[in-house]
């Protein structure tokens, strides 16, 4: 299924058919022209076009906008369908999406890929099953458009759909034989609602296919309907029909399906599809938009796009097409959620590079052709294109250097094994996750050891890592429209909390586990619904408030704030004292907490707006946290702040807080905040109608500038006075690309400037000086502390040279293992630098192969170049020596070092060891 109904992959795989091939598309029409065609098709059908929404996704429920449908969530719901041009209940969109589930399959099969381009037609309670039908037809085969060959189209529908079949046979004409019924598996969304659920909006889908031959395969419509797999049966139009409010069955089980008030439609037909279909190509990295792409890959490389190399191709195209998609968007790469996401599929296209013999960074020179064949309809894309290639070159050059940690571990993972040893599944998988080892090349370094490795255990290690993926990859009504069923009854809370920190309000419901109590009692957990509330509920990053709850007879502590997509306020509330009930007129009391969190609110705009003026406008917001306790700021930026740049963005908020600028709101289109200029933030989802936050007056009002202004709903100071102090407590790297900001305001910067104070008139009074003399007392300590160690150093090499022209030393330090001249000392007293020093003249003074000292704490292995052209590796050798004497180590084959705790057993193991 191709529609928000649909699986995580495209298509399935093929059956019995040919190898695939680079063939020019034998179609004018580009996937451009495509995309244009479909949007104006539907403009003419009087629906309204909007722009793709971001690939972060609309709502909480998944990491990334994984359906068409997804931005509409609240119209398929019953929300009113109005945006910018007004109210409208037809709407057509190209959106990008993003889907993980399946992405081990991508370069593998011809049909999977990560970033879809879903082209659908959406009616909110307008039209139905006729129209949707009867236009995709029209759309697919009319000459103007597609131009499709009517013979060549077959459909599936639910099996109990009889008009759906109606309006095949007799409205369109489609043979009968070119239908196939299928049950709620196949075509019902979601899947298999009329028997297990889950509860809510759902209905029938209707998908088309294109037969392209037996060229594709040598299957028949009818085989398909046994077997569901198909090369040469391509499904490119999927048309869903949620008609039916799923309730609880009744008591024997029977499904109950209740007609909604309102019927909608959604559809999605795959762009990557439909191109592959009208250019006549293999598969759709045969496309005017991969096959470029690839060609560069293969000149880079000296790889040509066919035989065994095929896979890596692909994943590189496929990958690099994604990523600069999600980074234009604002996202990045990182250590957990969706940066963690684009970093695993970042490092999987450079690991497939890599196996194509690309040892520095090649992907970031690929994003020109992504821009070139998507940036007129993704203009981000073009705005973006620097800091996208900037971002995925430097987590290229991260990436390498891990891969080199990888083949180290997986060196020092292998010495410990010996000849027909099994390298555990486990450890495979690690190597993959953490430092982009393919377990293909790790198989091929292990047989070089004589060593196998533990593919089911890999394999159940993998599946462990995809199932937690697919936890945060799910789409479909559980996931989408799930939650808080249970409120779904309830109408959006009244939010009165930018003015009033007390509200009386009416409790509405209660809700324990998704069940609805009639009352708590003291001592009871819930989350408690009312009409009316002065809590903000998290959000923007701004976390949601406590507080307290206060009735007649009762009270109750308010943990959390938080709000469903659909605006209703869930507040987190353990009872005190009394019985809470519905219907209870209430009143919530905002904690004191709010105003420190609205000081770090507003003094986030401000640093914003700092950034940008001392670093420049490329600054972008690329996440953030406000707490009553400190602000922590993300943001898009390729350096680390020089003290200089903190200093001056420092100086330039506590002059804009020292001016107590007006802090305003108000209302208005989203289209006349971005003609004036309003910064939308990060991850943020905005209506038709926006807030706009403004710090500062229009330059004619009283002389003063406007700071900063910006879309938002959050929670402010009146005035930038009411700030106070402000300090930034940190600069740091948290992604590719990605600085971060910690800072306080108010009352935790004093608080946090005395604690320093404090502590600096501590230790100068440690080290008998005052606060001002303490740098200067330092600098002389440090001195002092530098020349000790010279002369300890000295003192040392002074030793290992006395004890290597003494008797300590072996009297026959030479002899011959495994076909080397081996020269081994221990030495006492010795470490670090002297060891390795200690090795060079031991090297040189025996005239050996390799040089091995042992010293109390630690082992150094070094080998001539010579040794290492005949087979001698020191990180090897290091390796076995060390795990008897009791440590570990490893290295490069010409040195390598360890940490031991018995010399003497090390040395020993060299009689073993070759």
């Amino acid at each position: 299924m191709l529609a928000g109904a649909g699986g995580e992959q495209i298509g399935r795989p093929p059956r019995r058919a040919k190898l695939p091939r680079m063939t020019a598309p034998s179609s004018s029409l580009s996937t451009a022209d495509i995309r244009e065609k479909f949007l104006s098709f539907f403009e003419g059908k009087g629906h309204l076009r909007l722009p793709s929404h971001s690939t972060v996704a609309p709502d909480p429920t998944t990491l990334f906008t994984v359906a068409g449908m997804q931005p509409f969530k609240e119209q398929f719901m019953g929300a009113p369908a109005k945006f910018e041009q007004g109210a409208n209940k037809r709407v057509t969109t190209a959106q990008k999406c993003l889907r993980i589930g399946d992405i081990e399959n991508v370069g593998r099969t011809l049909r999977h890929c990560s970033l879809l381009e879903m082209m659908g037609n959406f009616s909110f309670g307008d039209y139905f099953k006729r129209e949707s039908l009867t236009w995709a037809w029209e759309f697919l085969t009319s000459p103007e458009w597609m131009a499709l060959d009517k013979t060549k189209l077959y459909a599936t529908i639910y099996q109990d759909d009889e008009e759906a079949f109606e309006i095949w046979t007799q409205d369109i004409g489609l043979p009968e034989d070119h239908i196939l019924r299928f049950g709620a598996d196949e075509n019902f969304w979601p899947a298999d609602a009329p028997k297990e659920g889950p509860n809510g909006p759902c209905g029938p889908c209707s998908e088309i296919f294109y037969d392209r031959g037996p060229q594709y395969g040598d299957d028949t419509w009818a085989d398909y309907a046994q077997t569901r797999e198909s090369a040469r049966f391509l499904e490119i139009w999927n048309n869903v029909f949620p008609q039916y409010d799923r309730q609880e069955p009744q008591p024997d089980g029977t499904p109950t399906l209740v007609d909604l008030p309102f019927k909608n439609i959604d559809t999605g037909m795959g762009l990557e599809r439909i191109a592959t279909v009208v250019q006549d190509v293999y598969d759709f990295y045969s496309n005017d938009v991969f096959a470029p792409i690839i060609a560069r890959i293969a000149e880079l490389s000296g790889h040509p796009y066919e035989g065994p190399q095929n896979v890596s191709h692909r994943v590189v195209a496929e990958h690099v097409r994604s990523v600069s998609m999600v980074i234009a968007d604002g996202s990045a790469p990182g250590n957990t959620g969706r940066g963690y996401v684009i970093r695993k599929i970042l490092r999987r296209a450079s690991r497939h590079a890599y196996l194509l013999g690309l040892r520095e960074p090649t992907l970031y020179k690929l994003v020109p052709l992504v821009v070139d064949r998507m940036g007129d309809a993704y203009p981000e894309l073009r705005a973006e294109q620097a800091r996208v290639e900037a971002t995925i070159k430097s987590e290229e050059e991260r990436f390498l250097k891990t891969l080199e940690g990888g083949i180290q571990r997986l060196g020092g993972l292998l010495e410990r094994l010996e000849k027909g040893a099994v390298l555990g599944g486990e450890e495979a998988f690690i190597l993959y996750d953490t430092y982009g080892f393919p377990v293909d090349l790790t198989k091929e370094i292990a047989e070089e050891y004589g060593v196998s490795v533990d593919e089911a255990g890999y394999a159940e290690s993998l599946e462990n890592a995809q199932n937690i993926a697919r936890a945060g990859s799910k789409y479909g009504k559980s996931e989408l429209f799930g939650g808080q069923e249970a409120l779904t009854d309830l109408s959006p809370t009244e939010f009165v909390g930018y003015d009033e920190l007390e509200a009386d309000g009416e409790v509405l419901a209660l809700l324990v586990a998704g069940e609805r109590p009639t009352h708590l009692s003291a001592g009871d957990e819930a989350t408690v619904v009312l009409s009316r509330t002065p809590f903000y509920a998290e959000g923007g990053g701004e976390v949601g408030d406590t507080g307290r709850l206060e009735w007649d007879g009762g009270a109750g502590v308010v943990r959390d704030t938080r709000k469903t997509p659909g605006g209703v306020f869930l507040h987190d509330v353990i009872v005190e004292a009394g019985e809470l009930k519905e219907g209870q007129r209430v009143r919530g009391v905002v904690s004191g907490e709010r105003q420190a969190t609205q000081r770090h609110h507003t003094a986030t705009h401000l640093l914003h707006a700092a950034l940008r003026a001392v670093l420049g406008s490329g600054v972008r917001q690329a996440g953030s946290l406000v707490a009553p306790d400190r602000l922590r700021f993300d943001f898009s930026h390729g350096a680390a702040l020089s003290a200089e740049e903190i200093a001056s963005v420092e100086r330039l908020v506590s002059r804009w807080v020292s001016a107590n600028f007006p802090v305003t709101w108000q209302e208005m289109p989203i289209a006349q905040a971005r003609a004036a200029g309003a910064t939308a933030l990060f991850g943020e989802k905005y209506g038709d109608t926006v807030r706009v936050v403004q710090v500062g007056g229009e330059v004619s009002h009283e002389g003063q500038a406007v700071a900063s202004m910006e879309l938002c709903g959050g929670a402010h100071v009146k005035r930038t006075g009411d700030i106070g102090a402000f300090v930034i407590l940190s600069d740091e790297n948290v992604a590719a690309g990605v600085r971060r900001i910690e800072a306080l305001a108010g009352e935790a910067a004093t608080g946090w400037l005395r604690e320093r104070l404090m502590g600096a008139a501590r230790v100068s009074a440690m080290l008998n000086t005052s606060p001002d003399g303490l740098e200067g007392r330092v600098s002389g300590l440090q001195a002092q502390l530098k020349a000790a160690e010279k002369e300890t150093a000295n003192v040392r090499r002074q030793l290992a040279e006395a004890q290597m022209g003494g008797a300590s030393g072996a009297a026959s330090p030479v002899r011959e293992l495994g076909g080397f001249q081996v020269a081994a000392l221990k030495l006492s007293g010795i470490e670090g630098n002297e060891l390795r020093g200690a090795a060079d003249k031991l090297l040189e003074q025996s005239g050996a192969d390799l040089a091995v000292v042992a010293g109390d704490k630690g082992l150094v292995v070094k080998a001539t170049r010579d040794a290492v052209t005949r087979g001698a590796h020191a990180g090897q050798l290091v390796g076995k020596l060390a795990a008897a004497g009791g440590g570990k180590g490893g290295g490069r084959p010409d040195m390598a070092q360890a940490g031991i705790t018995d010399a003497g057993a090390a040395l020993e193991a060299l009689d073993t060891a070759f």
